[in-house]
């Protein structure tokens, strides 16, 4: 065999162990791509997995909270009015709230002067109804978690006080601040006497989870568009452009001598 033929069988073998290797390389990165794809899907499946349960948990606190607790001395239709002012005054104004409602805070603003002015006389009662509806439209439980804490404060007969307190310290819409119980017991103390060992425990244990979240489906129920929602003998005056706090004292005076 001549020279030249041994070269070309030593080429043809060499570039066929070189084929041969590079088809193992190909064929060891193909199981590799595939056990980690595998991985990655499993790692993803686990991930939705875990987002779901941690939704499912959410709503499930959000929804099913227990059993429903109202508030001492709540009224009305399932217990879901509190009270401020006599039972005897001639007029009563009944408010829909949310703790993070700007235009709440708002009309707060504005109207509380009067508000507690004719409460004090006599002439005004208020029944006030806490709702979450930022918390649908936003995100978060800072809706919820004050109107609770709110509700604790009705149960240690300090509730108009603390309800100022919170629309005084209110933070932006978008900050759910109202979301931890620790900022709601820490503004308990700006109100004498209320940060107590039960206000605490009953705050903690969102003890009226789910009066609020029935509160919430009284007012989708009711066919109201927004908060604030004021009605004085059944007319919505917050919509009145011509309202004014001069002008709800009048109207309340004069039915009280009426």
């Amino acid at each position: 065999m001549s020279e030249k033929n041994r070269d070309g069988k030593r080429t043809a073998r060499q570039r066929l162990a070189a084929e041969r290797e590079k088809q193992k390389s190909a064929e060891k990165r193909r199981r590799s791509l595939i056990v980690g794809a595998s991985v990655i899907c499993v790692l993803a499946l686990a991930a939705v997995i875990g987002v779901i349960a941690a939704n499912a948990g959410k709503n499930k606190a959000s929804s099913d909270a227990g059993p429903v607790v109202a508030p001492s001395g709540a009224q009305g239709k399932d217990s879901l009015a509190i009270p401020v002012g006599k039972d005897g005054a001639k007029s009563t104004l009944t408010i829909w709230e949310d703790f993070r409602c700007p235009a709440c805070q708002a009309f707060e603003a504005a109207y509380r002067p009067t508000l507690h002015e004719l409460v004090d006389a006599g002439k005004l009662r208020i029944e006030y109804h806490l709702v979450r509806l930022i918390d649908g439209n936003l995100g978060g439980t800072g809706s919820l978690r004050a109107a609770n804490a709110a509700a604790c404060a009705q149960d240690a007969g300090k509730f108009r006080d603390y309800h100022d307190t919170l629309y005084s310290n209110q933070p932006k819409e978008t900050d759910d601040a109202f979301a931890s119980n620790a900022k709601l017991i820490t503004l308990a103390g700006k109100v004498g006497g209320l940060d107590t060992p039960a206000f605490q425990k009953c705050v903690d244990a969102g003890t009226h989870d789910s009066w609020v979240n029935r509160s919430q489906k009284a007012f989708q129920g009711g066919g109201f568009s927004g908060t604030p929602t004021v009605l004085l003998g059944g007319k919505n005056i917050y919509q009145d452009q011509t309202m004014s706090p001069a002008k709800l004292k009048q109207m309340v005076e004069s039915a009280d001598q009426g």
